[in-house]
């Protein structure tokens, strides 16, 4: 049942349950038939694109593609282009050298130096290339850690940029307290649903850590409040 449920979790940040299963209980190879996935998105707006007023930074899950990932990230990209106009907003997902690999998931910053370094570059790119705009990021799943790490190893005059910080199946969430330290709480929403046990310490994948997306509004309201 462990390699199950460690096969079923490289697959879990790509996927959607159809029927989910009880919000606590864990996903393993037999309710595979039931898991379809979803459309990945990219979004390089900040890399290639013009400045604008905010700029949203997201780092994925494990094993979804593009670099946005599709359990949340696209979502709260809309969600706050709508709240703030589409011309104020610029989303940027964190991608390569980050490829969300499963096994990062196990070192003791719960993701690799590498995509720490990855969420850096961008961050600091924000602040070089557009210094008048207002950072707001985001993370799901491992992609909490790569933030949540990121933002520790900033500048302080970076870190000042960085106006609203969202967490979504915060992996790093017992470690932590439910924060990022150093960064103020009042700017930090953590959002762990029901039943997911990646928020009380482990890497057990259920149902419930697939559920982000109808946090996504909610999320976004948070962020431009925050700019």
């Amino acid at each position: 049942m462990k390699f199950q449920s460690l096969i079923v979790s490289a697959l879990a940040a790509v996927a959607v349950a159809a029927p989910y299963p009880a919000a606590n209980e864990a996903i393993d190879a037999e309710a595979l038939p039931a898991i379809m996935a979803r459309q990945s998105a990219t979004s390089d707006e900040l890399k290639n694109g013009a400045c604008k007023d905010v700029t949203f930074i997201f780092a994925r899950g494990s094993t979804e593609s593009g670099n946005m990932g599709s359990i949340v990230g696209p979502q709260v990209c809309t969600a706050l282009k709508t709240l703030l106009g589409s011309a104020k907003v610029a989303c940027q997902g964190v991608g390569s050298p980050y490829d969300a690999t499963l096994a990062d998931n196990f070192l003791p910053k719960n993701t690799s130096p590498t995509a720490i370094g990855a969420a850096n570059t961008l961050f600091n790119l924000a602040h070089t290339k557009c210094p008048n705009t207002k950072v707001v990021a985001g993370g799901y799943s491992q992609g909490t850690a790569v933030i949540d790490n990121s933002i520790q190893a900033l500048s302080a005059a970076v870190v000042a940029q960085i106006k609203g910080v969202v967490l979504f199946g915060f992996t790093r969430n017992l470690q932590d307290r439910g924060q990022i330290p150093g960064y103020p709480t009042s700017q930090t929403k953590v959002i762990c649903a029901v039943g997911d046990l990646v928020c009380d310490g482990t890497l057990i994948i259920t149902a419930a850590h697939l559920t982000y997306g109808i946090n996504a509004s909610s999320a976004a309201a948070f962020l431009a409040s925050k700019v």
